[in-house]
C-alpha cells in the first residue's frame, strides 16, 4: 500500500556481493541502503548535512530479491518534531511492483556541528526546484 506522496528516487540493482548464503539479498546490505536513502532524504528536507539515526522501528521484510533483480527504495516524511524529522519507508521491486520491506518510522535529529540537537524550524516537506 504505497504512499501517494511516497517518492522513490534510489534504485539499487542486487549484485552477487549484496547476497546471503540463500542467494536472496542480505538483510543487513538493504537496512544500510534504506539508512543512507534516509539520511539524504533528511539533509535535502532540513537542509543540513548534519543528522544523525535515532530510531527505526520495526522492519517488515515481505519477499527476499534475488541476484539481478532492481530494487527501489521510497521515503516520505511523516512527521517534523522541534529537532527531528520521522520518515516512511517502502523498498519494492522496480519492475513488477511487488513489495520488498516496509518501515512504518525512521527519526533523524537534526544537529549542530557538535553533535547536539537544534531545531530546524521545519514544517512541512519542501523540494530544492521550490527553493530556487
Amino acid at each position: 500500500m504505497t504512499d501517494v506522496n511516497m517518492n522513490f528516487h534510489t534504485r539499487k540493482w542486487v549484485k552477487p556481493e549484496d547476497l546471503n548464503p540463500n542467494h536472496t539479498l542480505f538483510g543487513g546490505r538493504l537496512l544500510q541502503w534504506i539508512d543512507e536513502e534516509a539520511a539524504l532524504y533528511a539533509i535535502i528536507q532540513l537542509e543540513n548535512p548534519h543528522v544523525v539515526t535515532k530510531f527505526i522501528s520495526e522492519i517488515n521484510f515481505i519477499s527476499a530479491p534475488k541476484q539481478g533483480d532492481i530494487i527501489e527504495i521510497g521515503i516520505v516524511a511523516t512527521h517534523f518534531g522541534n529537532t527531528s524529522l520521522t520518515m516512511r519507508c517502502e523498498v519494492r521491486n522496480k519492475l513488477t511492483r511487488e513489495p520488498i520491506l516496509s518501515i512504518e518510522k525512521i527519526v533523524f535529529v537534526n544537529v549542530d556541528e557538535s553533535g547536539k540537537p537544534v531545531p530546524h524550524k521545519k514544517t512541512e516537506i519542501t523540494y530544492v526546484k521550490d527553493r530556487l
